[in-house]
């Protein structure tokens, strides 16, 4: 008959592929009852995986019932998002879990079209998500989601989020005109993105992903000091230049304290649309051996694909416009990655903890 520590044996060879690790040491078993041969296990991802899950169970299943001894195999797999660590002076804001830094050293990398692609993938997989544009100076996300006015506000000193998509946002492009320039210094810009943050209703997210400006300017420095950051990932493209400028933001991080989840390499390869000729116009092998150096992980790469420049320009991106394709799959692909990376960090137990008050009676 089979045994409790056989089953525990097997679950160490099982891999889940969006952390790399086996699921006893992912900690993902939450419970595993042997009797009879019967076999109840339960298991707890703490990352969105919707399209992942039944694909996932069956593997784990039909690993178990090919063990001798093992008659019935029951496995039940199921997702809860935590609240992690961030920088060691902060707490994390009120109806928000954790907040995701989207960065590039430079600009043209594609950050904001990945941002908003990675906010809709973490949606499409079950998670409650919000993006933020931090980029004061030139906002995007507005365009990109297809929105535009004002939002609204139920006690005229707080804001709505805007919603598309499914997915929470606010933008200082809501706020002014499209072809008005922010001639702003940077106290002014650094006070914006706090009030865009604080002052907005968020409605109970998992993770809110800021898409911040290019470079290691005063907005960065801010997001890593005063907001309380969960973990980041980097954008970058293969070429030279490009990964140059993407070290310095890793770098920035760094000495903040804030996790890098993972490098994202964008505009890996170019795919005729008439021939099928694939052709490496910005480098090749860049991101992966960034990552190498980093001791991080490549959490995908993208194809320079006219297709994912148009459905942004057009307001639907391509995450919702088609949701089948390839491009789509990988956007998922790396928000299940990136999401689990965080999982493995450490939990925020700040709200665990009641609060003492002292009194004189």
């Amino acid at each position: 008959m089979i045994e409790k520590e056989q089953i525990e044996n097997e679950l160490k060879n099982i891999i889940d592929p969006n952390v790399n690790v086996d699921l006893i040491t992912a900690k993902s078993v939450k419970s595993l009852k042997v009797e009879n041969g019967n076999v109840q296990l339960h298991i707890e991802l703490g990352y969105p995986a919707k399209s992942f899950i039944a694909g996932f169970k069956q593997q784990i299943t039909d690993k178990i019932q090919a063990l001798d001894g093992v008659n019935k195999v029951d496995v039940d797999v199921n997702v809860k998002i935590v609240s992690h660590g961030v920088q060691n002076t902060l707490k994390p804001i009120e109806n928000i879990k954790n907040i995701i830094a989207v960065a590039s050293g430079k600009g043209g990398v594609g950050k904001s079209t990945t941002s908003v692609n990675l906010a809709l993938a973490l949606a499409a997989e079950g998670a409650r998500v919000g993006i933020l544009d931090a980029d004061i100076y030139g906002p995007s996300i507005p365009m990109m989601l297809g929105l535009s006015g004002y939002p609204d506000s139920k006690d005229n000193k707080t804001m709505m989020p805007k919603v598309s998509y499914g997915i929470q946002t606010i933008s200082i492009g809501y706020l002014i005109d499209a072809d008005q320039p922010m001639i702003w210094r940077g106290p002014m810009v650094t006070n914006a993105l706090q009030q865009l943050l604080n002052d907005t209703n968020w409605d109970d997210l998992d993770y809110l992903i800021v898409d911040l400006p290019p470079g290691t300017g005063d907005i960065q420095l801010t997001l890593s000091q005063q907001i309380p950051v969960s973990g980041a990932v980097i954008v970058t493209t293969p070429q030279d230049i490009a990964l140059i400028d993407a070290q310095r933001g890793l770098g920035m991080f760094e000495k903040v304290n804030v996790p890098v989840l993972g490098i994202i390499e964008n505009m890996s390869m170019h795919i005729c649309s008439n021939c099928g000729h694939e052709e490496a116009i910005f480098g090749e092998g860049g991101g992966i051996a960034m990552a190498e150096k980093n001791g991080l992980e490549l959490l995908g790469s993208l194809p320079l694909d006219k297709q994912i420049r148009e459905f942004a320009d057009s307001g639907r991106p391509t995450v919702v416009a088609i949701p089948e394709s390839r491009p789509a799959e990988i956007y998922r692909e790396i928000a299940r990655k990136m999401s689990a990376k965080l999982a493995l960090k450490s939990k925020d137990f700040s709200n665990k903890f009641p609060n003492i008050v002292v009194q004189n009676t």
